[in-house]
C-alpha cells in the first residue's frame, strides 16, 4: 500500500478471530488515528461522539476491559452493566499553529494549482502546495482521495490566522478556510471513579475500553448538535469500542472504534428516510460508505479522532440511531462502493433534492471534470412528452409537470422542488456588508451548469462591485440559500428604490452525484440499487472491496 505525504496511511492487517484478546491486539493510539485499521478485513473507524466534557459516564454491555496504558499496562476487568465515571484533570490545551488554506484542487488539477499559485503570488501572498489524503489499494480496487491544498506559506496562531482571513476577504472576497498543525500534543491527568465515586485508576491523556464479546457500551448524556438550533443531550448506545482521551482544549472527547459497516448501520438513517424503498436504502449504503472512505484522513488533522458525529462529517448516533431497514441495506451491500472503469474509487456524493437534474462537479466545486459526476436529468425512463430544459432557466422553474423521479417520488416535497425565497434590502445589505459595496443595486448569476446552477454572483453596490465565485459561496453568502439553480429579481417600491430581493429556485443542495429523492422515486420505479447508481454517477459499477 502507498501512502501519500501528510495524510492518511493504511495500516497493515492485524490478527483476525482467535487472537486471545481484542484489546492485546491495541486500539489506535493518538499517533495512530489517521491510519485506517484493516483488522479482519474492515476497517474501524474512529469517531468522535462528543468532546469538551469534564466528565463522562458510561457502562459496558458486557465484560470489559479498561486499559491505561502508560509503562505499567494497568488492565482493568469489570462486569457488565457496571457504571463508570471518568474526569478530567490537570488539563492543558494544545499548542497549534494555523495556515490559512485559500484553496483546494482535485489531484489530477495540477494546471488549476499552478495557475491559482502564480495568482496569489501575483498579489505578494506568499504560498505553498500541500498533498492531503492518501492512495492506497484493497482487493485490487484503488481508493485515492488526495487532493492539493493551496495555503499561505506563513504558519500563524489561531487568533491571528482568523484576522489573515478577515484581511484576505476584504481584499480579494476570498473566503478561507484553517489548516491546523499541532505543535504540542494536549495533555491531562483521567481519573477512573466507580459507581461510589472512588477513584480506582489514574491514565495519562486516555483510557481505553472494549468489550471482548462485542457488547458495546451504554453512554450518558451524548452531547448532538451542537451549534444548531436541535442542541441537546441524549443517553445512547453504541457497538464497538470506545476511547476516551484529552482533546485540543485539554477536555475529555468520547472516541468510539467502530467498524465501518456497523458505523454506517447508525449512520445511514439520518442520512435518508428509513421507510424508503429498499433498493433506494441499499443505494444511499453504498454511496454513504465511498463517501466515508473519502474523507478518512482529510478532516480533524489536528484531533485525536478521524470523523466526527455531527453534520461535519456524518450524524451517527450509534446503535440508538439504528433501524431494521436500514441496517438491511448495509448487511446487502456489505463492503461494495462505486467504483469507476479503471478501478477507482468514485467519489459518491449525494444531495438532497437535485431539482430535475444533477450537475458537474465541476461547476459546484471546480477542477477537472470527472467523468462519473455528469449533470444529468432526473427524469424517469418511462417518461414520455416534451419538457423543458434548464438552458431556458425561467420556463424550467415554472414547469409544475415535469416527469422527474424527485419530483414524484412518493417522499418528494414540492417545496425543496421548487421554493421562493424573500430577502428584504436590509438582509441582504447586512448579508454583504463585509464585501464593502455599499447598498446593493444588482444581483446577476452566471457561469451556469447544465442543471441551472451557477458558480458565480456578481454583485454590484453604490461604493463598488464584486463577484463571489463558487456554488457553495454563493449559498454561503445567504445564510445558505437552498440552492444556486435560481433567479432573482429586485423588487421596488413606488419610487423606484429596492426593498427587497426574489429568489426563485429549485433544488435542495449541490445537485452533483445522487439525487436521495430521486434514488426513492427510481426505486419505486422499478429500478436496483445498481442501476440507480450506475444513473447518477454515469456508469460508475458496484463493486466489493472488502
Amino acid at each position: 500500500m502507498e501512502a501519500a505525504d501528510g495524510g492518511l496511511t493504511a495500516s497493515p492487517p492485524l490478527p483476525g478471530p482467535g487472537a486471545e484478546d481484542p484489546l492485546a491486539q491495541g486500539l489506535p493510539g493518538p499517533g495512530d488515528l489517521k491510519r485506517l485499521d484493516f483488522r479482519g478485513g474492515e476497517p474501524r473507524i474512529p469517531i468522535r461522539l462528543m468532546e469538551g466534557r469534564r466528565e463522562v459516564t458510561f457502562s459496558s454491555r458486557g465484560r470489559m476491559k479498561l486499559r491505561f496504558g502508560g509503562p505499567s499496562d494497568k488492565v482493568l476487568d469489570a462486569a457488565a452493566g457496571t457504571r463508570w465515571s471518568v474526569r478530567v484533570t490537570q488539563g492543558e490545551p494544545a499548542v497549534l499553529t494555523a495556515r490559512v488554506q485559500l484553496a483546494e484542487f482535485r489531484f489530477n488539477d495540477r494546471e488549476g494549482l499552478n495557475a491559482a499559485m502564480e495568482e496569489w503570488k501575483a498579489r505578494g501572498v506568499a504560498v505553498r502546495a500541500h498533498v492531503l489524503g492518501a492512495v492506497y489499494g484493497i482487493a485490487g480496487k484503488v481508493i485515492d482521495n488526495r487532493r492539493y491544498l493551496l495555503l499561505v506559506d506563513e504558519a500563524f496562531t489561531p487568533d491571528a490566522a482568523s484576522r489573515k482571513q478577515a484581511e484576505l476577504l476584504r481584499g480579494y472576497g476570498v473566503r478561507t478556510t484553517l489548516f491546523e498543525e499541532v505543535r504540542t500534543p494536549a495533555s491531562a491527568i483521567l481519573e477512573l471513579r466507580d459507581e461510589a465515586g472512588v477513584v480506582v485508576g489514574l491514565a495519562q491523556d486516555k483510557l481505553d475500553a472494549e468489550t471482548p464479546d462485542g457488547a458495546g457500551f451504554d453512554v450518558r448524556q451524548v452531547e448532538y448538535g451542537v451549534g444548531y438550533d436541535f442542541h441537546g443531550f441524549e443517553d445512547r448506545t453504541f457497538r464497538g469500542a470506545l476511547q476516551l482521551v484529552v482533546d485540543r482544549a485539554g477536555m475529555l472527547a468520547v472516541v468510539n472504534v467502530v467498524p465501518l459497516e456497523d458505523l454506517l448501520k447508525g449512520l445511514v438513517p439520518s442520512e435518508i428516510f428509513a421507510r424508503a424503498h429498499p433498493e433506494a436504502l441499499k443505494a444511499q449504503a453504498v454511496t454513504a460508505r465511498g463517501e466515508l472512505l473519502a474523507k478518512v484522513g482529510i478532516k480533524h488533522l489536528a484531533d485525536p479522532y478521524l470523523l466526527c458525529s455531527e453534520q461535519h462529517c456524518a450524524v451517527y448516533r450509534g446503535r440508538t440511531g439504528e433501524v431494521a431497514s436500514t441496517t438491511a441495506a448495509v448487511e446487502a451491500t456489505r463492503g461494495e462502493a462505486l467504483f469507476s472503469q479503471d478501478g477507482r474509487l468514485v467519489d459518491s456524493v449525494y444531495s438532497a433534492v437535485c431539482g430535475g437534474h444533477t450537475e458537474d462537479n465541476d461547476v459546484v466545486w471546480g477542477g477537472p471534470p470527472d467523468p462519473n459526476l455528469r449533470g444529468r436529468p432526473d427524469v424517469l425512463p418511462s417518461a414520455g412528452g416534451h419538457y423543458p430544459l434548464p438552458a431556458h432557466l425561467e420556463e424550467w422553474l415554472a414547469a409544475t409537470d415535469l416527469p422527474a423521479a424527485c419530483r414524484l417520488s412518493s417522499f418528494a416535497q414540492p417545496s425543496k422542488f421548487r421554493w421562493e425565497k424573500r430577502f428584504t434590502a436590509e438582509q441582504v445589505n447586512a448579508f454583504t456588508r463585509q464585501l464593502g459595496i455599499g447598498r446593493v443595486q444588482a444581483l446577476a448569476f452566471s457561469e451556469r451548469g447544465v442543471s441551472g446552477r451557477a458558480r458565480v454572483l456578481t454583485l454590484s453596490g453604490d461604493l463598488g462591485a464584486t463577484q463571489i465565485r463558487g456554488e457553495l459561496n454563493i449559498r454561503r453568502l445567504f445564510g445558505m440559500l437552498n440552492s444556486s439553480m435560481a433567479v432573482v429579481t429586485a423588487e421596488r417600491n413606488a419610487e423606484g428604490q429596492i426593498t427587497g430581493w426574489l429568489f426563485r429556485g429549485g433544488g435542495w443542495g449541490h445537485g452533483v452525484g445522487m439525487c436521495q429523492t430521486g434514488a426513492i422515486g427510481r426505486a419505486e420505479a422499478g429500478q436496483r440499487y445498481q442501476d440507480i447508481l450506475r444513473h447518477y454517477f454515469n456508469g460508475a459499477e458496484v463493486a466489493p472491496i472488502y
